[in-house]
């Protein structure tokens, strides 16, 4: 059996004991009970057992986030409504149960940086799909931005009871407007006299500082090689 199969059939079947058990050794042997993979493979695949399935199972779903936006036309929609409707469709593609039980891992101090770099990851993945071109300080700043974003959404949603969560709808768009106002003033910032001058001056090396240029340097991305997350 191939790796990536083998991967696929112990994540579809790891999600429904992770309601009972979370995402946790006891989970990753069912599944693999489940699925029919060898135990050896399952451990194998996922080294650290309940995390690198969580952050495995997280990353499908960013890639399937992004293979929904390359087939929608968004060109008609304002660029805060494509960042709400990414947003939106990834917590759509998520299990809320398994998304709760992960926060809970994820908050332990222990595992707290593999949930930041996760998050990163769905912030990166996002302003990919949108065609994001910045090759500068603004490639971080934006990301960073929506990884606040992201994260304060995906906690409102997680409790959102409100009628086709609208509420979590409402709450997305307040972020996002934050955001924008942030970006307005950073942009008045730079365009004014005094921007310029901090920026050609104590600020100027911020105009050296580029993106990673490897794919495998973004955090958030798999391995090469089908070998699962890669170790942050």
């Amino acid at each position: 059996m191939e790796a990536a199969e083998a991967r696929e059939k112990l994540l579809n079947a790891a999600l429904p004991h992770v309601a009972f058990d979370g995402w946790s050794e006891t989970t990753l042997k069912a599944a693999a009970a489940d699925s029919g993979v060898a135990p050896g493979l399952a451990a194998a695949l996922f080294p650290r057992g309940g995390v690198d399935l969580a952050l495995a199972w997280h990353m499908q779903g960013d890639r399937e986030m992004a293979r929904i936006l390359a087939e929608e036309d968004l060109t008609l929609l304002r660029f805060r409504d494509r960042v709400a409707r990414a947003v939106l469709l990834r917590l759509q593609l998520a299990d809320r149960e398994a998304v709760r039980r992960g926060s809970t891992l994820f908050a332990l101090p222990l595992y707290s940086a593999d949930g930041t770099r996760a998050i990163w990851g769905t912030a990166d993945a996002i302003w990919t799909a949108l065609g994001d071109t910045s090759d500068d300080v603004n490639w971080y700043t934006k990301r960073m931005s929506l990884s606040a974003v992201y994260a304060a959404t995906v906690l409102f949603w997680l409790g959102d009871d409100s009628t086709g969560q609208q509420a979590t709808r409402d709450f997305l768009d307040r972020r996002i407007e934050d955001v924008m106002r942030f970006e307005k003033t950073k942009a008045a910032l730079a365009s004014n006299p005094l921007g310029k001058a901090l920026m050609g001056g104590p600020l100027s090396f911020l105009g050296r500082i580029r993106p990673p240029r490897m794919p495998a340097d973004l955090p958030g991305q798999e391995a090469k090689g089908g070998k699962g997350p890669r170790p942050f």
